[in-house]
């Protein structure tokens, strides 16, 4: 029932009004992907398969070009919160966009941010809207945030967007500091260990080795193989951190392709622990960002193709899509959310139910809350149950290896005292 193997067609079609649309969508058969376009209204102009087993090399660019610009771009979240419920507060008040942000680009602190504000308002100053002034900034402004302000743009209601929008953004930030917080010491933890252990077998073990040739002690098979260890490390040591560099890059470049991303992302759905925190985190800025795209009357498909470009997840991408495909073909959202089998009861109970009632994007409001609080819930348990676990693994690994370092001695007091 998931679509996940169908193949890719890239469209153009033409609605009744003239209106062109260029996009991609999965069917089994070019007559079932006309049939699909067509049943929208649509008139299609050109649908032609797409190769998706050479054909990578595009979108892989496009992925490593705008992960580099948002490296050089980065703006911290809390600095666009603020600019977002001033930018609201201002034009609320009835001061034009132009005036508001070159206003606030000003004030900013930030010098990257302050660079993007001042060329979004010279934008503006040429006759460009705001969402199409903001776009021209991907590094700094998401999908989401332009789509979100387009849409307020055509309802007339943009202040108000934009101030849901600041909110939505707080809770994100809020979402991930947590997911950092749990995160942060494990990792730090893990990363002493390999320090701790590297200086042994770099440094303090080779100096054992030679204090053990002088006494001519007869080394135990531990500590034989903890010598060995060390001999080999010593000797590999430039080698080792080559192919740890090359391993963590090449990882990084996969995960910038589609069948790769999609496979590093599963596995990281897979990692005990982590792996539902990293689940309840998506979930929380699915519900949060399709209710909110749904509440500012943006089309049910087109929320759907932006959801997919936001999730983060190549597994949520898919299953995304595919409930897209589902929802062309005429089933309602949730129906089409539980055909992926991949969202959780709970998530598709209410949003049926809002489908139901007519209220679909407070009830997803409602889903995000509660996989908000479960984010919070894991957070504490993690941080109350993983610390002292590692602290223990950390302290057993080094009392490990100082005794067995410290064993010939042991063996060589021991021989000395039967000798005498």
């Amino acid at each position: 029932c998931n679509g996940y193997l169908m193949p890719i067609f890239a469209y153009l079609t033409k609605d009744p009004d003239g209106n062109r649309k260029e996009g991609e969508i999965r069917a089994d058969t070019i007559d079932k992907a006309t049939q699909k376009l067509s049943s929208d209204g649509q008139i299609v102009i050109s649908l032609k398969e797409q190769d998706t087993s050479w054909d990578f090399l595009g979108p892989f660019l496009d992925e490593i070009n705008l992960s580099i610009e948002r490296v050089k771009n980065r703006v911290p979240l809390s600095n666009l919160v603020f600019f977002t419920r001033q930018l609201s507060t201002m034009f609320s008040a009835g001061l034009t966009l132009e005036r508001a942000i070159h206003g606030l680009a000003a004030e900013e602190k930030h010098a990257k941010l302050k660079k993007v504000l001042t060329n979004v308002a010279e934008n503006i100053r040429k006759g460009l809207s705001l969402s199409e002034a903001l776009e021209r900034h991907p590094g700094v402004f998401s999908n989401l945030y332009v789509a979100l302000t387009k849409a307020g743009e055509v309802s007339g209601n943009l202040n108000e967007i934009l101030d849901d929008l600041a909110t939505y953004l707080e809770n994100l930030d809020d979402t991930r500091r947590k997911v950092r917080s749990a995160m942060t010491y494990p990792i730090f933890m893990v990363a002493f260990l390999g320090l701790m252990m590297s200086a042994m077998f770099l440094w303090i073990i080779p100096m054992f080795s030679g204090v053990y040739e002088q006494l001519g002690a007869n080394l135990p098979a531990a500590t034989q193989t903890l010598v060995g260890i060390s001999e080999w490390m010593s000797s590999h040591f430039g080698q080792m951190l080559f192919i740890i560099f090359v391993f963590f890059v090449g990882v990084w470049l996969v995960s910038k392709t589609e069948q790769g991303g999609f496979v590093v992302d599963s596995i990281k759905r897979k990692t005990p622990i982590f792996g539902n925190l990293l689940d309840q985190s998506i979930l929380n800025k699915f519900s949060k960002t399709l209710g909110i795209l749904l509440g500012a009357g943006v089309p049910v498909i087109d929320s759907m193709n932006l959801m997919r470009k936001i999730v983060g997840n190549r597994v949520y991408e898919r299953a995304i899509q595919d409930s897209t495909d589902f929802i062309r073909d005429g089933f309602n959202i949730s129906t089409a959310l539980r055909r992926t089998e991949i969202f959780p009861s709970i998530l598709l109970q209410l949003a049926s139910t809002g489908e139901e009632t007519g209220e679909l994007d407070s009830l997803l409001g409602r889903a995000s809350d509660y996989y908000h609080k479960q984010v919070d819930a894991l957070v504490e348990r993690m941080t109350t149950l993983i610390e002292p676990l590692l602290i223990l693994l950390v302290g057993v690994v080094i009392a490990v290896m100082v005794i067995v370092t410290y064993l010939p001695v042991f063996y060589l007091g021991a021989a000395l005292q039967s000798g005498l």
